[in-house]
């Protein structure tokens, strides 16, 4: 049996206020929350959760992995605006204007986008 993705992990100076940030932004919740670690998911048997780790030192480049977000079409402008409204900003990481993708940064200034409206993961 080949291995599974369990969680995927974000360094963060602040982990609760993160893991509100992508909790909200995602529509989950919270399912743990230490010191040292906060674990966000859609409930605590999901397949795959995000988990928040401490980290010393500050962002310095752009993001090597980063989310992709999707909503419909009719939906699209206003899930952008909600970001906005929860703590993310517009980002620039070289874009042409003519991308079909919007580049946000959460909170700590990792960048995520907004794609088109996606039906499968290839289309």
């Amino acid at each position: 049996m080949p291995v599974s993705l369990h969680h995927i992990v974000i360094d963060a100076h602040d982990l609760p206020a993160l893991a509100r940030f992508w909790a909200e932004a995602l529509g989950w919740r919270i399912l743990s929350e230490r010191e040292r670690e906060v674990v966000i998911g859609p409930e605590v048997n999901a397949p795959v959760g995000i988990c928040f780790m401490p980290v010393t030192d500050r962002k310095a480049v752009k993001n090597r992995l980063h989310f992709d977000l999707t909503a419909p079409a009719e939906e699209r402008d206003a899930e952008i605006e909600r970001l906005l409204a929860l703590g993310a900003r517009r980002a620039e990481v070289g874009q042409s204007g003519e991308e079909s993708w919007t580049v946000l940064a959460d909170p700590e200034g990792n960048e995520f986008c907004v794609v088109r409206p996606k039906q499968t993961l290839i289309g």
